[in-house]
């Protein structure tokens, strides 16, 4: 019965039920082919005696056409991809029976089945001939054709129609199939396309399938120039050779980061060997003849100057690295020689490539400083940087390393990234694609951290705040940054070529007294009397008198007076210096005793200088230099970086009332001076404290045979106390030697050596085998077994021959604490356990902290006014302090982590390079990775850190899911349901899932076939989903729960609310890329 088919009244699906019969001989031209078709009319089509099938547009062809007309190529891999299922049958790929069905297709199509393709650019036009009836116009062979789903059509307009038509379509099909010129037999490669869909495959094609997916855009952006050439020989150097596994990565992504976006920051954490890793990417320019320079603080010099050193002992001297050093203090230099450079000369703008070590030293960004008469104006080191290295001559690439980019807000790695951009940032923004401005994207950044900072405490977690970032902040973090965490290390990369790290015993925390003395001089006394100081000798300026303050004040351009105004900066220096006096307190009773003869002697002075005054001679009050009295971070304050210093003339002050102010404070002193005259090293507990957990660490040791043991301090005093009272009962008692490191003088040793011994040598005695002491000193055949050191040597340098720290002093910043332990806690060591000793002052944590609390708000009021009782602490320095006291008590306990810190921000593991890299060098040996068919999977074997369940990769077909930009890989999503339908992790987390991923398929390049079995009988081969299939609506019902949760929060925050946005309907708004099943072994 001739007609029309509409697919609305009528179907063709029905059609063909009807007249398809035992037998039949059916002809098809088509530009597709669907195996959800097949399903439909599996029960006439499996009876029928053959189908002969022409692709009406080239399908499955030999490749003739170049690669380059995508336009050509895009619509063919969709016909290709349409076997398993087109555009509109997403929602039957969603029910994952598709392995079932692709399987007997499979085996229909060889035994029934014919497949032949267009391969020339002519139109043809599609229909269907069943014995003596024809179909025309047909479009493909899906279901959205046979009219079982609508698609996207009102209606189609098929002709159904009889003899004698049929028998003229059948003779153009005839003609048309027997012409050698114009079709090509495909059938091979379609049952090999289907095969696909239904074979075992290997875990790692899953992993890799997904990562082309995700990342498909960066294949097709990427160029040969920015990828690391190979060409240059880089790959055969002896630094490259001498890379673990992840740093070989990190290397590769710095080199793309470099030549893509200008600038990189390596922020792996302490002891991942950032060095070594820098030293390979140096060596890829200088292999195309570019220029390095590396700025460092001064005492990382040897770090970096050992290696391009032309010496036997240097164990890279065969690739003859050639970069300059200079020290960050250099850019605040004009003149003079640095490391054999003449500073007056040097051209700073000829760099290629700037490498900084400890590039967190310039986040405080630029300043521009004046002298006392507001003339001169100076850049301060970030802004000479900048203009005169980065900006200035040739165009210079920046490399930054730092362990804590981050320190107090994300303005500090704005501020570090600014120096890659030239302080343009839309040469940046033009590279990436974020919808905000690098300014608003680090605004908004910084608003949202300090809004995650006022939570309560059980709420502030890392993934809450990952949520609430956008996905401009990550765009950005992930173009520019590379920052891995020991953890992250441990679980994502095989350590057996690596060793491992060593583990943490649990930390000994000591509380010795102040001195084994009997009486009441304690602590407590002490804090006691030093609050009752006023310090007003570093406040000169309190004292000036109303009328002749104009005199030493600076003014703003509007006339408002400068925040670097005089009083400003004693204020600060008052504070500094009275805090410094609990931190030596804290450090050691010698080094308490030192700053309070320091402090009386230029009380002294003032009061000389007062008295001459009253004699009638005109004198006046100069600035004391104070750097030599503090610890490292203090000493290098902003304070001491120009602007208002200044002499005030006492004539100019009520030198009565401050003459009044150091009396008083001299009796203070006198007293402290008195109580503490009798705590000698014989009666200072600390120090014999230290003297039996020596004794008592080489009795018991905790690695066979290891006797080595660093003592950290803040101060050089204290470590010089401690070297001049243990040293020589070493050597004489137990016949080790000791050496003394701090910044300020040459290394002291009870082990003599001709040749003397300096700071390198000196680490190098110490860890030998960390140092390579066997190339550099292979004449010297003692060691070092004890080190005495100040913070000079707490970030980068490799003591890991050690396994005992003593922290002789708690460090004020708990960074400190942790960069310490950092020397001996490392990867690679040999060391099977490590130990971390923690001496406290003899108080209760509360206690010590509310006593900062205290002497910091007196210290932060005039000296005049100061009731003692105004609380003149802001919210942020309550923070601050209540921050220190969580960080300090897990310390007492535990050793944390830098990234688990909550006072810094981590942006550790939050890029996705190493998946770029693991892409790129697959896409190399399998280039054809775009006719992989959507909806494969394998099973995996479940572990410990990823349990029984599934992993589904989605692709979103609306735009409407992703919500204020915070899912990274929109519009993919990946989810993580365990069996019972819970969500282990959930798509605003896609770096745990895909660093997951990786864990369990990466080098698994089989299928893991007792699993297979498993999972093949659990699903009657494929035909029984549903639990799966239950499964990934959850999946989806999360992503959507998400979604409108934070809808639901858009209503009641701020701005613009996307609640009433274009919705989601479900399941169907999805298209299943491929999932990962995970399971036990029975």
């Amino acid at each position: 019965m001739e007609g029309l088919i509409d697919n609305v009244n009528k179907t063709l699906s029905e059609d063909l039920l009807a007249t398809i019969q035992k037998g039949s001989k059916i002809s098809i031209a088509a530009s597709c082919f669907s195996i959800y078709a097949y399903q439909e009319l599996k029960k006439v089509l499996e009876a029928i005696d053959e189908l002969r099938f022409i692709f009406t547009s080239p399908t499955f062809i030999v490749e003739k056409a170049d690669k380059q007309k995508r336009e050509f190529y895009i619509p063919r891999l969709n016909r290709e991809r349409s076997l398993i299922g087109s555009e509109f049958e997403i929602k039957l790929r969603n029910e994952l029976t598709q392995k079932a069905i692709a399987k007997e297709c499979a085996d229909w199509i060889r035994r029934k089945v014919q497949f032949k393709s267009n391969c020339t650019n002519e139109n043809m036009t599609g229909f269907g001939v069943v014995e003596n009836t024809v179909y025309s116009p047909l479009k493909g062979f899906t279901t959205e054709d046979l009219g079982i789903n609508r698609g996207n059509n009102a209606y189609t307009t098929i002709n159904k129609l009889g003899a004698p038509f049929s028998a003229n379509y059948l003779q153009i099909f005839n003609n048309l199939w027997s012409d050698q010129k114009r079709l090509q037999v495909v059938t091979e490669e379609v049952i090999e396309s289907i095969t696909t869909a239904y074979k075992e495959n290997s875990p790692e094609l899953i992993y890799i399938i997904t990562l082309y997916n995700i990342f498909r855009e960066f294949l097709d952006d990427l160029s040969e120039d920015v990828l690391p050439n190979e060409a240059t020989g880089f790959k055969e150097t002896l630094i490259w050779k001498k890379l673990y596994n992840f740093q070989k990565d990190a290397a590769l992504a710095i080199i793309n980061k470099l030549e893509k976006y200008n600038g990189c920051i390596l922020a792996d954490s302490v002891g991942l060997g950032k060095t070594f890793t820098a030293l390979s990417v140096i060596k890829y320019y200088e292999n195309r003849n570019k220029s390095v320079l590396v700025l460092c603080p001064k005492k990382l010099y040897d770090n970096w100057a050992t290696y391009k050193s032309n010496y036997k002992n240097n164990p890279l001297a065969g690739d003859r690295l050639r970069y300059d050093v200079l020290f960050h203090s250099d850019l605040g230099r004009e003149r003079g020689n640095s490391n054999g450079i003449d500073l007056s000369k040097i051209n700073w703008g000829n760099y290629d490539l700037v490498v900084i070590d400890e590039s967190h030293n310039f986040r405080n960004g630029g300043r521009i400083t004046t002298d006392e008469n507001d003339e001169n104006p100076r850049e301060n080191r970030y802004l000479r940087l900048l203009n005169q290295v980065v900006c200035k001559g040739v165009k210079t690439k920046v490399l930054m390393l730092s362990a804590t980019p981050v320190n107090n807000g994300f303005n500090d790695l704005k501020n570090q990234l600014q120096l890659a951009y030239e302080g343009k940032p839309q040469q940046l923004e033009k590279l990436l694609k974020t919808e905000s401005s690098i300014d608003d994207i680090f605004r908004k950044a910084q608003g949202v951290y300090n809004q995650w900072s006022r939570l309560p405490e059980e709420e502030r977690t890392t993934e809450r705040l990952l949520t609430e970032l956008s996905f401009d902040f990550f765009e950005v973090l992930d173009s520019v940054t590379i920052a891995r965490s020991r953890k992250h290390i441990q679980q994502y990369y095989n350590t057996a070529d690596i060793g491992s790290f060593p583990q943490r015993l649990p930390v000994i925390s000591r509380r010795p007294q102040l001195t084994t003395l009997n009486g009441t001089i304690s602590y407590n006394k002490i804090f006691i009397e030093i609050n009752k100081l006023n310090l007003a000798i570093y406040t000169p300026s309190d004292f000036i008198l109303p009328s002749r303050l104009g005199k030493y004040q600076t003014l703003n351009d509007d006339g408002s007076i400068s925040g670097l105004s005089i009083a400003g900066r004693e204020k600060g220096v008052r504070r500094l210096m009275c805090i410094n006096l609990l931190k030596r307190l804290e450090s050691s009773v010698y080094s308490f005793q030192l700053t309070l003869d320091r402090i009386k002697q230029v009380i002294n002075s003032a009061i000389a200088k007062i008295e001459q005054m009253k004699q009638g001679v005109a004198t006046s009050v100069d600035d004391f230099d104070l750097s030599n009295d503090l610890d490292l971070d203090d000493a290098t304050d902003d304070l001491f970086i120009g602007g208002g210093k200044k002499t005030i003339d006492l004539a100019d002050m009520d030198y009565l009332s401050w003459q009044r102010h150091l009396q008083d404070d001299q009796k203070v002193l006198e007293l402290l001076t008195q109580l503490l005259q009798n705590i000698t090293p014989e009666h200072d507990s600390k120090l014999q404290l230290l003297l039996d957990d020596l004794r008592h660490k080489w009795q018991n040791p905790i690695n066979e045979g290891n006797k080595k043991v660093i003592i950290f301090t803040a101060f050089s005093d204290t470590a010089e106390y401690i070297y001049k009272n243990i040293a020589t009962p070493i050597k004489e008692q137990h016949q080790l030697n000791t050496v003394l490191v701090t910044g300020t003088i040459e290394a002291r040793s009870t082990l003599k050596l001709k040749k003397g011994l300096d700071f390198n040598k000196a680490l190098t005695l110490f860890s030998p085998r960390s140092k390579d002491k066997a190339a550099f000193y292979p004449d010297v055949h003692e060691e070092i077994d004890v080190l005495i050191a100040t913070d000079c040597i707490s970030e980068g340098q490799n003591l890991q021959d050690c396994d005992y720290l003593i922290n002789y002093d708690i460090h004020w910043n708990p960074v400190r604490i942790i960069q310490r332990f950092g020397r001996i806690d490392r990867i690679g060591s040999q060391n099977s356990y490590i130990q971390l000793v923690n001496y406290w002052p003899d108080v209760s944590l509360d206690d010590y902290i509310n006593l900062k609390a205290r002497v910091e708000n007196r210290m932060k009021a005039s000296v005049l006014t100061a009731t003692g009782d105004d609380n003149l602490l802001s919210n942020e320095e309550k923070g601050d302090l209540e921050y220190r006291r969580n960080q300090l008590k897990r310390l007492q306990d535990e050793v944390v982590d830098l990234e688990e810190m909550g006072s810094g921000i981590s942006i550790m593991d939050l890029g996705l390079n190493e998946f770029r890299l693991d892409l790129i060098a697959y896409n190399k040996e399998h280039p054809n990775m775009d006719l992989t068919p959507f909806g494969m999977s394998a099973v995996v074997e479940a572990t410990p850190l990823a349990p029984p369940g599934v992993i589904y990769i989605l692709k979103n077909r609306n735009d409407a899911v992703n919500i204020e930009r915070t899912n990274l890989l929109h519009p993919f999503y990946m989810v993580y349901l365990q069996n019972d339908g819970t969500v282990h992790c959930n798509h605003l987390s896609p770096k745990t899932l895909l660093d997951t991923l990786r864990l369990v398929c990466k080098g698994k390049n089989q299928p893991e076939k007792a699993l297979c079995k498993q999972f093949n009988k659990e699903t009657k081969d494929g035909h029984k989903m549903q639990h799966y299939s239950h499964l990934l609506q959850k999946a989806v019902e999360s992503i959507i729960s998400v979604k409108e949760e934070r809808d639901i929060d858009s209503l009641f925050s701020m701005g613009e609310t996307t609640a009433l946005e274009n919705n989601i309907k479900g399941l169907d708004d999805f298209e299943l890329i491929t999932f990962l099943v995970l399971k036990h072994k029975e």
